[in-house]
């Protein structure tokens, strides 16, 4: 396998804003002497700026712990395994994914795009559709960061313009302010945006309404998010149900497969993709990402499985690892999204016709033996199947020994020193994504005919048994994200979007005015994710512990404690909380 030293990313734009920890977290800082003032001058200008925030998307699935891997550790399905003890996360310390640090990333992000919403009129346009194409991707940009933060930390401060100088006085705006602001900026967005892109990576229409779709439905505005969805649904998208791109001439393939290949999220061919990141491993190095690290946080360690002699049977460094990778387990998934989620009234999960738990599209850890071989050619053991046996203790077992869904995590990792996970497109929006939306916003609105219907489209692709209107409920739809969207959605966020629904909608005993006490999030955890069960999960000390105000993250103390003229709040339950305001309700 060919393996190059990872380059570090260099900025595809002279302007970039950086946060610290101190009281200049917000406060804009030229690197270059290219300013503001001589490069915001024309289109091609501003178009450096989009350059910019398109790349800022790679951050969520590339790189070190990154953020839609901690999406997935913190859900129904998965816990992270070195940080159980979510009562360890506090808002001065987040002990190994990065809740802390997302919020400030994020900020970095928005203040990028803030740059050419608030500069965008410091010059005369000869033609207001370039102007408002430009100002259109930058608010989608802005919207899908605002998002993101209001459902991982609630209500944040809303920064809506680029920042001259040191601010100090910044207040917290109330989710749903935010959420009002944003839906505006994406109905624009929406009406200016192109149906289809000049250039691989400009966001779409299509992108936009996928959005917006989300948004309505966080504003309950559910006709809304009906009419959005179907106007995405019936756009120039359709879900694939046929062999295409790279291994389509490999019969012990599938179309799950397929749809998976980073080389096949772009093909022309696939015209279920709505928006993607654009990563190639065959770009010039200055544009890699870190790489995808797919087969580092989803996949287990395999590779420190032992044989008959007390070496490793098969490690990272071989064939077998180049295709497997080198897993650490930290997005430690249980029994739930392994076995059950696959079960229905006449199939356990070893014959569920659904391609996406098929056997050749996972890597099976079973009860004693992996279908994973021993390559060591010096073993004993030389290609029998891995077993527990030779475990010490089968307390190891917890990181190195369960199943996975490697079509979905085998990343080719040509040029990293090691089989991470290399550079690739990534999932942003997919249109089987748009179905199970839409079909929540049936459900929302008693129509489980209808969103039977949606939700079978993506069932009957995938060649899994079709459902009845009385089967819908909101828990089988994110039964069918996870099997769906594992991997892509951020999987916390869309969990965190339902509860505030439930609550705003006063159903099944939740409540706004008791939100950090009792939630949907929460309870859907507790109730399926086997690891905050007695025996609870134990991991080098940490004891896996949850309460419901972990529904969302601490907002950091660092930005908190920097604003010294105004009130940033802290989210309830978490240190700090005691010296709340009522937040912002409206944005000027």
């Amino acid at each position: 396998m060919k393996r190059l030293k990872r380059n570090s990313l260099i900025l595809t734009i002279p302007l970039l804003f950086l946060i610290s920890c101190s009281k200049e977290w917000l406060e804009p800082d030229p690197l270059s002497f290219l300013t503001p003032e001589n490069v915001y001058v024309n289109e091609a200008g501003f178009e450096a700026i989009l350059v910019t925030l398109r790349k800022n998307l790679q951050y969520e699935s590339t790189g070190d712990r990154h953020p839609l891997s901690m999406e997935f550790a913190t859900s129904d399905l998965a816990i992270p395994l070195v940080q159980a003890d979510f009562r360890r996360t506090t808002p001065s310390s987040s002990a190994f994914f990065p809740f802390l640090r997302y919020f400030t990333n994020v900020y970095v992000f928005i203040k990028n795009a803030n740059v050419l919403i608030s500069r965008i009129d410091d010059i005369e346009w000869k033609d207001e559709k370039v102007k408002n194409r430009l100002l259109a991707e930058a608010y989608w940009h802005r919207a899908y960061w605002y998002y993101r933060l209001v459902h991982s930390y609630g209500d944040v401060p809303w920064i809506g313009e680029e920042l001259s100088g040191a601010k100090l006085d910044f207040q917290t705006h109330s989710r749903w302010a935010i959420l009002k602001k944003i839906q505006t900026d994406l109905e624009f967005a929406a009406q200016w945006l192109p149906v289809k892109p000049a250039s691989l990576g400009n966001v779409t229409k299509g992108a936009a309404n996928h959005l917006l779709t989300k948004v309505y439905l966080a504003n309950t505005e559910f006709d809304k998010a009906i009419a959005a969805a179907t106007s995405v649904i019936d756009g120039p998208y359709a879900l694939m149900t046929t062999r295409f791109g790279v291994d389509a001439s490999d019969g012990s393939r599938n179309v799950m497969w397929d749809l998976h290949r980073y080389q096949n999220k772009n093909n022309p061919q696939n015209t279920e993709t709505i928006y993607t990141t654009i990563d190639r491993p065959d770009a010039p190095p200055s544009s890699w990402s870190a790489g995808t690290f797919s087969m580092r946080w989803y996949t287990p360690s395999y590779w420190k499985i032992l044989d008959g002699t007390g070496n490793r049977a098969c490690n990272w460094n071989t064939p077998t690892g180049d295709t497997l990778g080198i897993g650490n387990g930290d997005v430690r998934t249980n029994d739930f999204f392994h076995y059950r989620i696959w079960e229905d009234a006449t199939h356990k999960w070893q014959q569920t016709p659904d391609l996406r738990r098929a056997g050749n599209n996972w890597i099976e850890m079973g009860d004693e033996i992996a279908e994973i071989l021993n390559c060591r050619a010096a073993s004993p053991q030389f290609r029998q199947p891995l077993t527990k046996k030779f475990y010490g203790s089968l307390v190891d077992t917890t990181d190195t020994w369960f199943p996975w869904p490697h079509y979905k995590t085998y990343v080719p990792s040509d040029n990293l020193t090691q089989p991470l996970g290399g550079q690739g497109d990534w999932y942003i929006f997919r249109l089987a994504e748009t179905y199970l939306l839409r079909a929540e916003a049936y459900y929302w609105k008693g129509q489980t005919g209808p969103a039977a219907a949606d939700i079978n489209k993506v069932r009957q692709r995938a060649k899994a048994p079709l459902i009845s209107a009385a089967d819908v409920t909101i828990d089988y739809i994110f039964d069918e994200r996870a099997r769906e969207l594992y991997t892509e959605e951020p999987r916390h966020s869309e969990m965190v979007r339902v509860s505030y629904i439930l609550a705003k909608l006063n159903t099944s005993g939740y409540s706004l005015a008791g939100f950090s006490q009792k939630n949907w999030y929460y309870d859907r955890v507790k109730r399926l994710n086997s690891h905050y069960r007695p025996p609870l999960f134990q991991w080098f000390g940490n004891t896996a512990a949850m309460d419901p105000y972990h529904v969302l993250w601490p907002i950091p103390q660092s930005v908190i404690t920097a604003n010294t003229l105004g009130t940033v709040n802290q989210n309830a339950g978490y240190v700090g909380a005691e010296g709340n305001v009522p937040p912002l309700e409206t944005i000027e």
